[in-house]
């Protein structure tokens, strides 16, 4: 089944492990993936600063153009900083919100204009980290409770839509990736650092980009039409604890 067929779906991020596997199962899926990211590539289409409200204007504008409406956002950009709340700096607690929370909110904001024309759904890509917290996590933490908490501000917004626009945040637990490898890099112990970490997730390991992916997919689909305003968790059965 082509869940997204012919589907318009702008994904930020395309370049990080989620952002690309959002592009390639929207492929999969029968949908059409504008993949954007800051980083330049050739399997870039666009090059986008989340944290840039005008860069916002001109890529929107772009798919306007390009494709005359837009069916699905994905929210995939995403940094983390490690540090306690005595810890962090000040900067980088601004970077992380930055990317985080305000690319999010610029992303839906543009976005509305062109998903009014014929409804669609936005997926935020937010964490676990925004429903338990960790000791050296602050800045992500509350960044990604934010994705949230906006997330279904947004939704009730786009209920309002006719037709509707739906938008949900879904929350992984550890995935195999780049901000693991950076995670465990930063540790005290990196040893022992992804053994402790896989041993907290009740099925044993580490999440996949492409089972976030999937999900994706069908929140961005017509089979999830009556879903919307929710937080999704898919992490290994880490806050059923």
């Amino acid at each position: 089944m082509r869940e997204l067929h012919d589907k318009i779906v702008l994904v930020t991020g395309a370049a990080g492990a989620v952002g690309g596997a959002v592009v390639a199962a929207v492929r999969e899926a029968g949908g059409v993936a504008v993949a954007t990211d800051r980083t330049e590539g050739k399997a870039i289409e666009f090059s986008l600063d989340v944290t840039d409200e005008s860069a916002w204007r001109r890529v929107m504008a772009a798919v306007e153009g390009a494709y005359g409406r837009l069916d699905g956002l994905v929210n995939a950009a995403g940094v983390v900083a490690l540090g306690s709340v005595e810890q962090l700096s000040f900067a980088d607690w601004r970077r992380v919100l930055s990317v985080n929370l305000d690319g999010t909110f610029l992303g839906c904001k543009y976005a509305f204009p062109l998903l009014r024309r014929r409804g669609g759904a936005i997926v935020n890509l937010s964490s676990v980290s925004a429903l338990i917290g960790g000791h050296n996590l602050a800045a992500y933490n509350a960044s990604k409770a934010g994705v949230s908490l906006l997330s279904k501000s947004v939704a009730l917004a786009g209920a309002r839509c006719k037709p509707p626009i739906r938008c949900n945040a879904v929350c992984p637990a550890f995935l195999e990736g780049p901000m693991v490898d950076f995670t465990v890099r930063s540790s005290r112990n990196p040893d022992t650092a992804l053994e402790r970490m896989t041993a907290e997730i009740p099925l044993g390991r580490l999440g996949k980009p492409s089972e976030v992916a999937a999900l994706c997919v069908y929140l961005l689909s017509d089979a999830a039409a009556f879903v919307t305003g929710a937080d999704l968790p898919i992490d290994g059965g880490l806050t059923a604890r």
